[in-house]
């Protein structure tokens, strides 16, 4: 999958002649104002530290990367293109960088992650939006811990029709919203064979885990939806379904 990104990367850089371009990279930890804004709900991992937020400015295209491995850049485009990507640090970068480029060369949109109240508006869409499709009955799994549509799905649909699986051990195991949440690590299989609809946060692109999910629901012939900015170049590219309503 990295691969084919990078080689996409790589043709989009040399059709507009950018890779002798310099690319800023910062990463820090955003105030929540920041990074998500002023929002009511408090259990976003963003405003736990759990995750971080990177940013790519490139020529004033911003693309953004989650990761709980943040680090600096400030070079040319072609140096990301020589990272290995063995680990979520490098992968960020290089994640951030693609929504950057595909957003300066109009590939991509939305790469900016949402603020405020839209969060919460874009989670109301996101459950709309399925149940819009696929009915009230429908058995939907979460790859990710997201309050907002862990919340507003447990609203609209019985509590039993929802599974959702998590890397974080203070979530595993425990009740959120009155959903069991599952080890993420042993229970991604279970959850694509029981689900008739697969939700994942864009976020596995950066911890080597989308390939994975992708391969599971090809297997198990179950539709499997994107959300959030940090996928936006990656299903572009790779032609992914994604769902992100608020975000710029």
């Amino acid at each position: 999958m990295y691969n084919k990104l990078k080689t996409a990367l790589i043709k989009l850089s040399e059709e507009h002649d950018l890779l002798e371009n310099e690319i800023n990279i910062t990463a820090k930890i955003l105030t929540s104002e920041e990074a998500i804004g002023k929002t009511e709900r408090k259990d976003y991992p963003l405003l736990q530290g759990k995750e971080f937020l990177m940013q790519a400015n490139f020529k004033n295209a911003l693309g953004q990367a989650f990761t709980d491995a943040p680090g600096t850049f400030k070079g040319k485009l072609k140096k990301i293109l020589e990272l290995e990507l063995k680990n979520n640090g490098e992968r960020a970068l290089f994640i951030a960088t693609l929504n950057a480029v595909t957003r300066y060369t109009g590939t991509a949109e939305k790469t900016i992650h949402c603020k405020n109240k839209e969060p919460e508006l874009c989670a109301e869409e996101i459950v709309k939006t399925i149940i819009d499709k696929y009915g009230v009955d429908i058995k939907i799994g979460i790859v990710g811990f997201q309050p907002a549509i862990i919340d507003n799905f447990s609203k609209n649909l019985p509590v039993q029709n929802l599974k959702v699986i998590d890397l974080d051990k203070n979530n595993i195991n425990k009740k959120k919203y009155g959903v069991l949440i599952w080890d993420g690590k042993k229970m991604e299989d279970e959850l694509f064979k029981i689900s008739d609809v697969v939700l994942a946060t864009g976020s596995t692109i950066v911890n080597n885990s989308l390939s994975q999910f992708v391969s599971l629901a090809e297997r198990y012939q179950k539709p499997l939806y994107l959300y959030g900015t940090t996928v936006a170049g990656t299903a572009k590219i790779l032609n992914l379904k994604r769902l992100c309503f608020q975000a710029s």
